[in-house]
């Protein structure tokens, strides 16, 4: 850091110091910026001279010893090392102000209380993170904790820290579940239908379409459809993968579907859509009255039945990644490995 002693002058009958870092220029009325509370205007205009000659001591004696100054009105550092738990703020904030669903900044909030709970001072270490991560038994919450706390790292070090104290801590093996799916996708849809007609929508949807029902069916508008209703098209920001997606509506759904305005949501037949717990809602007062839902079911239980369903007629894994929207074949076949598909017939079996 190449850095000027502040000069100290008088604007009209206001006083200011201004200073060099590296050939830019930068001003203080005042020490708040410096962590003092030396504030030559607040002083009679005889004194302010004087106590503005104070005010350049302490920003010299300030950023020569490593104190951290920041651009005005921002997170920005001109100069000075930032504490890990400053670090860690910073890309919380940064991915808060992304585009990004609810579900996931709650994750990212809630691992940065766990974050700053543990650590008490400024600085994060591997016992800090192992600390964390001791509290989760469960393979499948040690491993989201852990690939949550990686996303915040991985931004701190971007934006400066220089060191990554999970970068050791391995993931647990998990034991894996399979997606449970729909005995019977036709009788279920027909009772969900008599029960609420949004609920009927948003699953044969999921099913036919492959959408996620909890934003990107939720959120549909008419103008989200072609002028036949034969596709439905959603911007990258518009889904969990971030590509442009163009999707086939198949006729048993068009049949039920009545366009309305262009910009009103397909359930709400308004501006609004339907708020963020919606068809969770719907689901657990149907599930409480449904005898053909098994214990666990959810809304997705449509998604992978649908998945199981292209890939068993066309065995192309290509063809399900673009039916499911996932962002590479890799997330296709990680997906495939949790429904209940056999990889294996009895012709692949040993023969006697």
């Amino acid at each position: 850091m190449k850095l000027n002693y502040p000069k100290v002058h008088l604007d009209h009958d206001k006083v200011f110091v201004s200073f060099y870092i590296n050939q830019k220029r930068y001003r203080l009325y005042n020490g708040k910026r410096i962590n003092s509370t030396t504030n030559p205007n607040s002083y009679p205009e005889d004194q302010r001279l004087s106590i503005g000659k104070l005010l350049a001591a302490e920003v010299y004696k300030f950023l020569t010893e490593g104190g951290v100054l920041k651009q005005y009105n921002s997170d920005t550092v001109v100069v000075g090392k930032q504490s890990d738990r400053e670090f860690l703020k910073q890309a919380l904030n940064n991915k808060l102000n992304g585009n990004y669903s609810k579900k996931y900044n709650e994750m990212l909030n809630h691992v940065y209380r766990l974050v700053v709970n543990e650590m008490r001072g400024d600085n994060l270490t591997s016992s800090h993170i192992s600390g964390i991560l001791l509290k989760y038994s469960s393979g499948v919450s040690h491993n989201t904790i852990r690939r949550h706390l990686n996303v915040l790292i991985n931004e701190a070090n971007l934006l400066g820290m220089c060191h990554h104290p999970s970068k050791n801590i391995k993931s647990k093996k998990a034991k894996a579940s399979l997606h449970k799916p729909i005995s019977d996708v036709s009788a279920l849809l027909d009772d969900i239908k008599n029960y609420n007609q949004n609920l009927f929508l948003c699953c044969i949807l999921t099913y036919g379409c492959l959408l996620r029902p909890h934003r990107e069916i939720r959120e549909l508008t008419w103008g989200d459809f072609t002028a036949d209703l034969s596709y439905i098209k959603l911007s990258g920001e518009r889904n969990k993968s971030g590509r442009n997606r163009i999707v086939p509506v198949p006729s048993y759904i068009k049949e039920n579907l009545v366009r309305g305005e262009s910009n009103h949501n397909i359930f709400t037949d308004s501006i609004k859509p339907p708020n963020p717990d919606y068809f969770k809602t719907l689901w657990s007062r149907f599930k409480r009255v449904s005898r053909l839902i098994q214990q666990d079911q959810t809304l997705y239980s449509f998604r992978h039945s649908g998945a199981i369903d292209i890939f068993k007629r066309t065995a192309s894994v290509t063809k399900l990644q673009k039916a499911m929207g996932h962002s590479s074949i890799n997330v296709s076949l990680t997906y495939l490995r949790g429904l209940e598909i056999p990889e294996l017939t009895e012709e692949d079996m040993p023969v006697v």
